[in-house]
């Protein structure tokens, strides 16, 4: 049986919440939890990592509450060396303008204050190439692409209305090696 680190870790947080969070998942935790029968090794991811709307950002940033949960079950999740590491704004990563509006509900595992989405199938790609062309990131591009019957046309578009965070010289140069390598990958549909 494939292990379930991102529900475990998700279980963890929402044991300790009194009020209703919506997390957007990001990374393998969001390949696991948000498509029908992912590789089973995506399940033994160790973190969990979300992106929030700029607009329920600076709610996020005073719930106290849930800074205060997130950390509690951090703490217990540490012994299995287990986390929900990183919770970024969307204008700290790769995103097309909108993507928040395209967002798709995760519905497992079953939660009693945490509502989960994941971001639509293109958006989630460009979040995957913000480590360039890195091999394991390149891979999960691919499997996303063939899931969901991505064309090369969809794929030029969203690669064209890409927003890039402009904290650091860096992302161009690794937005321009990821394209390239994503753009070297086949394509269904056509």
């Amino acid at each position: 049986m494939p292990r379930d680190n991102p529900s475990h870790i998700l279980r963890a947080l929402d044991l300790r919440l009194m009020h209703p969070v919506e997390l957007t998942l990001i990374g393998k935790a969001a390949i696991w939890l948000g498509y029908d029968s992912p590789p089973e090794d995506y399940g033994s991811t160790l973190d969990v990592d979300a992106v929030v709307p700029a607009a329920a950002s600076a709610a996020l940033d005073q719930d106290l509450a849930f800074w205060a949960a997130l950390s509690q079950a951090n703490e217990d999740l540490h012994q299995h060396d287990l986390y929900l590491t990183h919770i970024f704004e969307d204008r700290q990563i790769f995103l097309r303008p909108g993507w928040a509006a395209l967002r798709v509900p995760i519905l497992r595992p079953p939660l009693t204050h945490i509502t989960l989405f994941r971001p639509a199938t293109l958006d989630l790609i460009l979040t995957k190439m913000m480590r360039g062309a890195d091999a394991t990131h390149m891979a999960e591009i691919q499997w996303m692409i063939d899931q969901d019957q991505i064309t090369r046309a969809d794929m030029l578009e969203c690669l064209g209305a890409a927003r890039l965070p402009n904290d650091s010289n860096e992302w161009p140069q690794l937005f321009a090696a990821a394209r390239a390598a994503v753009l070297e990958m086949r394509y269904g549909g056509e």
